[in-house]
């Protein structure tokens, strides 16, 4: 089943920022440029709820997961709904604080795709019809303990983290949790608080609470050894067993601790609610990561110093500011364009280039205009402003291109593949069953 508009070379766009590490860029063509980005027409499809988070494009349908945990599947050239999941139980959380903010994840070969519910559990769904073919639970307290970041999948394995919501209510646990994506099985669970615990924990058996793994992009997949890159939000840290404002790093089965990092001033960061982990973890290159935090800091960090699992207080390599010098809520873009690498950031006040090079990152332009996590496609960078507004860029100079009208947002951002824009509008925290999801289309 799919889009009547599918082009013959289509290329899905199977998850969060396009690949398992999330460098934010589809390098294929999209059918879309700065020649005809101008001339795209405008559907607005009704959804039965707000997608705070992005869509995946699956067998040329797009493919949102709503805040109350319905996942529908969408023709881009017609608008029209293929299919619609919803999770037992729905009645109970509709309308009600607890959400879910996670982007679904599409299975190699476009079979089936994973989505999130309010209720804690992960999905595995028929991508032709939307049926359940199972489902797993990673929580033992769904109200405390939020799935909010993007799924992943690698090696076989859905890759899901878990946070808190919106007043950090303890008790909580962040954690990874790793899927068995043929039968369903939790096979693995890596706590960042009672670390030294295996396993689904009841959050309040642990003397530790928060620590929540909350980034847009959730767990990263190192591109080179598959290795699992998570940040940490505000809770304790003590360098053993409890790993609050630390950025980590896992092997590619959420076993066991393979490096970390933390701030010098990580009880200062926990104490001020400046969570390190308001963003997952940036791979520049194989030995340097870029880790943003609400402290309006983005740190240049070397894998090497990083390495074991005995604590690593400071050595960052660099500190840039954040775009405005505000909280960084979103996910960076790493771009390889030939010999150069471009690292792009939005926060709530700008938008920032730099080029990554020597070992530093330096700036390249910024614009005055904020946004949310940016995203580069068919040579175009696409940034979303929450306040409305999808700003299409040059990326290496950083002028405007055009503006493509639309309605505010949250933590919403945008996908480009088959000659398609789309972008969720609304606020997961306006808790409405009713939402938008905008198409932009080569006419």
């Amino acid at each position: 089943m799919g889009g009547t508009g599918r082009s013959a070379d289509a290329q899905d766009w199977p998850t969060f920022d396009y690949t398992p590490s999330r460098t934010g860029v589809n390098p294929n063509a999209t059918g879309i440029t700065a020649a005809n980005v101008k001339s795209l027409g405008l559907r607005k499809v009704q959804l039965d709820g707000t997608v705070d988070s992005s869509p995946i494009y699956v067998n040329g349908l797009l493919v949102v997961t709503t805040t109350y945990g319905k996942t529908e599947a969408i023709d881009p050239s017609s608008g029209a709904v293929k299919w619609r999941f919803t999770p037992p139980g729905y009645s109970s959380w509709a309308g009600t604080a607890q959400i879910t903010t996670a982007t679904p994840v599409e299975d190699p070969g476009g079979a089936y795709v994973y989505a999130a519910s309010p209720a804690g559990r992960i999905y595995k769904l028929s991508a032709k019809n939307g049926h359940a073919v199972w489902s797993v639970s990673i929580t033992k307290l769904p109200s405390r303990e939020k799935i909010a970041s993007a799924l992943n999948f690698a090696r076989g394995h859905v890759i899901a983290t878990t946070g808190g919501y919106i007043g950090d209510a303890p008790p909580y646990q962040g954690h990874v949790a790793i899927v068995d994506a043929a039968s369903g099985r939790l096979l693995h669970v890596w706590n960042s608080l009672c670390s030294d615990r295996r396993g689904l924990i009841v959050p309040s058996s642990c003397q530790a609470s928060d620590s929540a793994i909350w980034g847009r992009a959730g767990a990263v997949v190192d591109p080179t050894s598959g290795d699992l890159l998570v940040a940490t939000g505000n809770a304790p840290w003590d360098g053993r067993t409890n790993w609050g404002d630390a950025t980590l790093r896992l092997d590619p089965d959420a076993t066991r601790l393979v490096g970390n990092y933390t701030p010098t001033n990580t009880a200062e960061l926990n104490s001020s609610d400046a969570d390190l982990g308001s963003t997952s973890p940036v791979v520049l290159d194989s030995g340097h990561l870029a880790q943003g935090g609400k402290d309006g800091k983005i740190r240049v960090l070397s894998v090497a110093r990083m390495r074991g699992a005995s604590p690593h207080q400071g050595g960052e390599l660099q500190v840039v500011s954040t775009p405005s010098g505000t909280d960084l809520f979103t996910a960076p873009a790493v771009w390889h364009n030939g010999a150069s690498t471009w690292l792009f950031a939005a926060d709530n006040g700008a938008t920032q280039a730099w080029r990554w090079s020597g070992g530093s990152l330096h700036s390249a332009w910024r614009r005055a205009t904020g946004g949310t996590s940016p995203l580069l496609a068919g040579g175009l960078l696409w940034v979303y402003s929450p306040g409305g507004g999808l700003n299409v860029y040059r990326p290496t100079t950083g002028a405007l291109v055009t503006t493509l009208p639309c309605g505010g947002g949250h933590w919403n951002s945008p996908i480009v593949v088959d000659g398609h824009v789309a972008l969720p509008e609304g606020n997961a925290n306006d808790h409405a069953t009713s939402g938008v999801l905008d198409i932009w289309s080569v006419r």
